[in-house]
């Protein structure tokens, strides 16, 4: 049952493209980012400015949450993704260029983008999972802890 869970969590994160990540700002102030991302299984991968607030609010936190989910209005079809987990940022270069390649297949604009000096990627591995499912039944959702 745990295996099945987490193969549809790896799917629904391989199959959408954006995250809302809340961090936590140093005065205790919640924010929320868009983002796009990659994923290998439950691991996702978002680049960013290292001058940003959410790279400020890493440093000073590096735990993290986020949703994935879809835009649909009929409620009873909801199904989204709500993760909490810890983010580093990488900074090894052959797992950068790695990364990278992912970045590139699923978002083929990067390729286009000139480098930046100042970007950098974030990790964030997650620490629970709840798959929700609101066509089993409303409210149904389910838990793993990794």
């Amino acid at each position: 049952m745990v295996k099945e869970l987490k193969d549809k969590i790896y799917d629904y994160l391989s199959n959408h493209y954006y995250l809302n990540l809340a961090t936590v700002s140093p005065q205790g102030r919640p924010m929320a980012h868009t983002m796009a991302y990659i994923s290998e299984g439950a691991v996702v991968y978002v680049t960013t400015n290292k001058n940003t607030r959410k790279v400020q609010n890493i440093m000073h936190n590096p735990y993290v949450a986020y949703t994935v989910d879809e835009d649909d209005p009929d409620w009873f079809d909801m199904q989204a993704l709500q993760v909490e987990g810890k983010a580093t940022i990488i900074t090894d270069e052959e797992k950068l260029r790695e990364i990278g390649e992912i970045m590139v297949a699923k978002f083929p604009v990067a390729a286009d983008m000139p480098p930046d000096p100042d970007s950098i990627m974030i990790k964030i591995e997650p620490e629970v999972i709840y798959y929700l499912d609101y066509s089993v039944e409303f409210g149904h959702r389910e838990q793993v802890n990794l």
